[in-house]
């Protein structure tokens, strides 16, 4: 996080999602245990689990507040109206204050109870900050919730607008037997991310809703998307061509008077994650994986920088052609950055191309700088840079950068008024047209924040990645011979070998430790 808000100069984070209908905050749970999941009571589609969770959770957001500048989206309870469960409201206010916002959807009755309850809730002082109504794809559309009065009527407790969207889904995959048809290819439905249409056709369903929230005042957010839902599609959701997609969909959104957008984050194996924790105990440091749209999310942010006054236009560049657009970025009314996309994947370079811009108006300077988002096809996982800097491969980052940064200075013809970026195939290239464009948008130096916790203290014993690549190993005739390495358990291992020396004796029995 502190990647984004070293650059966007802050970062929001909602919690919950389908999980939040069922949640409840409880006093303590055994063990000390600060969240649980109940598995008995899983009553929808996805089979999420109900959640119980303690204030502990709630002190930890906060505590990263106190790190980072983040900024959060609690989910009230809403799927019992006659005995709402307030006080993730209550506690939430108390402990994260400023950095608290909350999200409710629902028709317009049932949000009536909601906000009467707040309304004579003491413990909750905030009452302008819910967001709905948070209408996911489906039967319902924003404008059916509109037409019932509900921002006029709740406006006095509405923070912001919401709506939610999933281009596609990969449910019959991720739910075989449970009604979502037949597994699609993946394959058959990349080509189209692979697109500036993409973005424009998504976003088309909400223009009327843009304008409405901007006609009442109030801020519109994408609160829950991803390139599909149910975890997304393997090959597809883990590539660069979903950065690229990702980068144009936020882009999108901005130029289409959205105030903000989320992606969802899921479990280990869903393939759209940012960013996933390695699959044994947090405390090993080094395993994380960052995803491809993680890197988008990085290049959104240096794209829009932290002036929080940035406007954003789309060029229709190069005749309008979905595969090389771009966009342009102002800052009150003075043109900052410009972002040039190219789709297409061509190692031999015939389809990178160059981009002529063209400035009338202002002062042409002389030169620069380029940051590119590069990978060498879109299938790309992996192998992919920004700035020339990358956040390493699969169970290998620590959430930094990792080699130098490299910023490409290019020169202009101040007399013709044009400065010629070339954009790779494929790529995304961010042209700073001034130094203070790029310092705003430039992080100094990246936190880091230790751990005061560790919790896998023990067995901790590591091997050279070289020589056990060489080692010879055990055979299957040798292991009767070792004992356990359990704290626990007193070892049984079969002493029947001739000893030759004490030296050896220690040498065994580091081997045993060895093999943990």
């Amino acid at each position: 996080m502190a990647l984004i808000t070293e650059r966007a100069g802050r970062v929001y984070i909602r919690i919950g999602g389908n999980s939040q209908e069922t949640a409840t905050l409880v006093d303590s749970l055994p063990d000390g245990a600060a969240i649980e999941k109940d598995k008995a009571a899983s009553t929808n589609p996805t089979e999420t689990p109900a959640l119980l969770f303690t204030a502990e959770i709630l002190y930890m957001l906060a505590n990263v507040s106190a790190l980072v500048n983040t900024k959060w989206y609690l989910g009230i309870p809403f799927n019992d109206t006659s005995n709402l469960r307030l006080g993730i409201a209550e506690v939430g206010e108390s402990i994260l204050g400023d950095n608290l916002n909350y999200s409710q959807g629902d028709y317009f009755n049932d949000f009536g109870i909601m906000v009467e309850a707040i309304g004579n809730d003491t413990l909750i002082p905030v009452r302008n900050n819910l967001i709905a109504p948070s209408v996911a794809t489906g039967p319902w559309t924003p404008e059916s919730v509109w037409d019932t009065g509900f921002v006029g009527v709740y406006s006095d407790s509405l923070g912001a607008l919401a709506v939610e969207h999933y281009p596609d889904d990969n449910c019959a995959a991720a739910f075989p037997d449970s009604g979502f048809g037949p597994p699609k290819d993946p394959q058959t439905v990349f080509s189209n991310y692979l697109n500036h249409t993409s973005g424009i056709d998504i976003i088309s369903a909400y223009l009327n809703s843009t304008n409405f929230a901007q006609q009442n005042g109030k801020p519109f957010l994408m609160f829950e998307t991803n390139s599909a839902s149910c975890g997304g599609f393997p090959g597809v959701s883990d590539s660069f061509g979903i950065a690229l997609w990702a980068l144009d969909y936020g882009l999108q959104m901005a130029y289409s008077n959205f105030s903000g957008a989320l992606l969802h984050v899921g479990g280990e194996d869903d393939t759209y994650n940012p960013f996933t924790p390695p699959p044994t105990n947090m405390s090993t440091f080094d395993q994380w994986t960052v995803g491809p749209i993680f890197y988008a999310a990085v290049a959104v942010a240096e794209t829009f920088g932290s002036s929080n006054a940035s406007q954003i236009i789309d060029l229709q560049a190069n005749a309008v052609n979905i595969f090389t657009p771009g966009y342009a970025i102002y800052e009150n009314g003075n043109l900052a950055r410009v972002a040039l996309f190219n789709y297409v994947t061509d190692p031999t370079g015939a389809s990178t191309y160059t981009a002529s811009i063209s400035i009338t108006g202002g002062t042409v300077p002389s030169q620069v700088s380029v940051k590119y988002l590069l990978a060498p096809s879109v299938a790309e996982k992996t192998n992919i840079t920004w700035a020339g800097q990358t956040l390493s491969g699969t169970f290998q980052s620590d959430g930094r950068f990792k080699g130098s940064e490299t910023i490409q200075t290019v020169p202009c013809d101040q007399t013709a008024g044009i400065c010629e970026v070339q954009v790779p195939a494929p790529g995304f290239a961010l042209v700073f047209l001034t130094d203070n464009a790029l310092s705003e948008s430039s992080p100094q130096t990246t936190m880091t924040f230790s751990t005061t916790a560790v919790t896998k203290s023990q067995d901790t014993v590591t091997v050279d990645a070289s020589v056990l690549a060489t080692s010879n190993g055990q055979s299957g005739a040798q292991r009767v011979h070792l004992g356990s390495t359990s704290k626990e358990d007193i070892s049984n291992a079969k002493m029947n070998v001739v000893i030759p020396s004490v030296a050896l004796l220690m040498t065994m029995i580091a081997g045993a430790f060895l093999l943990v």
